[in-house]
């Protein structure tokens, strides 16, 4: 692949028609810094698992403003539902939201892992506002069929 050839530019003054042509061409608009946009109320899912535990910080629309698991922290293995690694998690989320994230928080906890109590108080004390706390566990209602009776 060799070396690529940069000419050199000359100090010579651009010709008329260079000018005018340049002059026609529009300039790119700068690029401003994108605006965030300050979220007041919003919703925290925790969804505590035997294996996890994953934070998913929400809007009030449902749209994700940030998220963090054990996993994604660096924790491996049985040490990632553990309540050490939930408030972890609940502490990297407040670094993520402390500029734009909201202050009022609905809390919604799935699941029945041990970092749900930690993940819970982490929130208190990290300073957010509890509007609500709600428990969307899924519970069976009847169970799966029972397996047929063992014949000897």
């Amino acid at each position: 692949m060799g070396k690529k050839k940069i000419k050199e530019q000359t100090s010579e003054a651009p010709s008329k028609e260079k000018e005018g042509a340049a002059a026609q061409v529009k300039q790119p608009a700068p690029v401003s810094a994108k605006k965030t946009k300050r979220i007041e109320q919003g919703r925290v899912y925790i969804n505590a698992s035997y294996n996890n535990t994953v934070v998913t910080v929400t809007d009030l629309s449902g749209d994700v403003v940030a998220w963090a698991s054990a996993g994604s922290l660096g924790f491996s293995g049985p040490k990632k539902a553990t309540p050490f690694a939930s408030s972890k998690v609940i502490a990297a989320i407040t670094e993520k939201i402390k500029a734009t994230g909201p202050q009022k928080v609905e809390i919604i906890v799935k699941g029945i892992g041990g970092g749900r109590d930690s993940a819970i108080r982490s929130l208190i004390n990290q300073g957010f506002d509890i509007i609500s706390m709600k428990d969307a566990t899924p519970i069976p209602h009847n169970g799966p069929r029972p397996p047929k009776v063992r014949r000897v």
